[in-house]
């Protein structure tokens, strides 16, 4: 099923944008592994919506409700399910989208695949409300990999191609009813080498898997990526060296990953976002039960770039992803 990640764990995600609730169920997690609320909640306030003046006005304060799996903090090796109550929807915002698709979104193609039976409202199941039951799993699954000395990190690299100040450029198009995309990176450090397989389970192929699963990405490159067909060999290439008794790389243009399998070299990608689809310029549609062209104004409360607060959904995937792998070495 689309809506489930991973082989040695199982991670599923559930509901609607405007639905009563959104959540998910981790299956594998080992019991007796004690779990840090307050971290937990401190990691999904990052992604929590109406917290600056760069995310949507919606307010919603993600307080996850633990229905089964974890006991006074501590796993119990049964699946982990926990929802997130939706508080702050405003339904009637997405009233008349069943028969005007917006540009840019799922609306066409869920409704065409699910013949209109689709909940709309707010992009449905396809929305980006849907990263925050992906980041109780990152989350949980970011823990358990501290504790094994593996650190993950994401960060804004550039917004609408500006790496000097990316933030400025959300500013720029506030007042224009307009949006901006951008890239964030990642880099996991403590990786052991090994991890991961080649051809089609490679260790790229199951991060990427993940991090597709944050709707909005467009893109992924690992190292130096779609750089490294610009380059030579004798330039792309990471020489072999000794250090400190194990083997290294002297540069990392290959990202910490060689033939699907980690090296040992911090892994790094970026990952690419496009602009939100949901603008307040009017938008070219059509009208499905007219079957004629029409002009749409898109109302309800949007990000201008959802960049920022993709930065610790991007970490959750990658925690989810490296955290499944290995799992297959234990």
């Amino acid at each position: 099923m689309s809506s489930i990640f991973g082989n040695n764990i199982k991670v599923s995600v559930f509901g609607e944008s405007h639905g009563p609730a959104i959540g998910v169920t981790i299956d594998g997690i080992p019991a007796g592994k004690t779990i840090d609320m307050d971290k937990l909640m401190s990691f999904l306030a990052r992604r929590a919506p109406g917290n600056s003046k760069y995310s949507t006005r919606r307010k919603e304060p993600d307080r996850p409700e633990f229905l089964s799996g974890i006991r006074d903090g501590v796993t119990e090796g049964s699946p982990i399910t926990a929802i997130i109550r939706n508080l702050d929807s405003h339904s009637g915002d997405y009233s008349g989208i069943n028969d005007i698709p917006r540009p840019g979104h799922a609306d066409f193609t869920a409704h065409v695949k699910h013949h209109g039976y689709e909940d709309y409202r707010g992009g449905g199941h396809s929305s980006g409300r849907l990263t925050a039951p992906l980041c109780i799993a990152g989350g949980i699954c970011r823990q358990l990999l501290e504790e094994k000395g593996i650190q993950i990190k994401g960060s804004i690299d550039e917004i609408h191609g500006n790496s000097e100040d990316p933030l400025g450029e959300i500013d720029r198009v506030l007042g224009e009813n307009d949006s901006v995309g951008g890239i964030v990176k990642c880099i996991a450090t403590g990786v052991p080498a090994g991890i991961g397989d080649p051809i089609f389970d490679g260790a790229e192929n199951r991060i990427a898997a993940c991090v597709f699963g944050i709707p909005a990405v467009k893109g992924i490159e690992f190292g130096n990526g779609f750089g490294a067909a610009r380059l030579k060999g004798s330039e792309n290439n990471d020489s072999f060296q000794y250090e400190d008794g194990e083997i290294r790389t002297a540069t990392n243009n290959h990202g910490g990953i060689l033939g699907g399998i980690t090296s040992g070299m911090p892994l790094e990608f970026r990952v690419a976002f496009k602009p939100t689809p949901s603008i307040g310029i009017v938008q070219d549609s059509v009208s499905l039960s007219k079957e004629e062209n029409v002009k749409l104004t898109i109302r309800g409360r949007h990000d201008p770039c959802i960049v920022p607060r993709a930065v610790p959904c991007v970490e959750a995937a990658c925690a989810i992803a490296l955290y499944d792998m290995i799992k297959e070495t234990e």
